[in-house]
């Protein structure tokens, strides 16, 4: 009677070493290939590679979705809310003034944000073999 194994317990010399979670996500911070870290993730602002010119990592099995989106409205959100906070309560400045300096730190925020947090999430999906990213046995 042979016992099956869970490939993801399977220790043997024939298994491929485990992809690095935490490298590979912050090499997708950074808008690098979560294989080889040389490589560009994304052609355009938000628009991900097929595969990396460098590695020639396939790179289309990501489904990003919505979360770079959630997750960047989360972080500006918890970032900026309480400087909004500490900042009226300090200095009291115009509402015009308050508003103007507080929209365009939102916005500049959540657009240095958003294609980080997507290449985070491609890297983080590779790393785990989620959606396609799994190697071939």
């Amino acid at each position: 009677m042979t016992s099956k194994v869970h490939p993801m317990t399977d220790l043997s010399p024939e298994r491929e070493t485990e992809r690095e979670t935490w490298p590979a996500v912050w090499r997708g911070f950074r808008c690098r290939c979560p294989n080889c870290g040389n490589g560009p993730i994304l052609r355009s602002y938000l628009k991900v590679r097929d595969h990396c010119p460098v590695c020639r990592e396939e790179l289309h099995h990501h489904r990003a979705d919505d979360g770079p989106a959630y997750l960047t409205i989360l972080i500006v959100g918890h970032i900026m809310a309480p400087a909004l906070l500490w900042v009226f309560t300090t200095w009291r400045p115009e509402p015009l003034i308050l508003i103007t300096i507080f929209l365009i730190g939102c916005i500049g925020l959540s657009l240095y944000l958003l294609p980080r947090l997507k290449g985070a999430i491609v890297g983080f999906q590779w790393a785990r073999e989620m959606h396609g990213f799994a190697r071939e046995h």
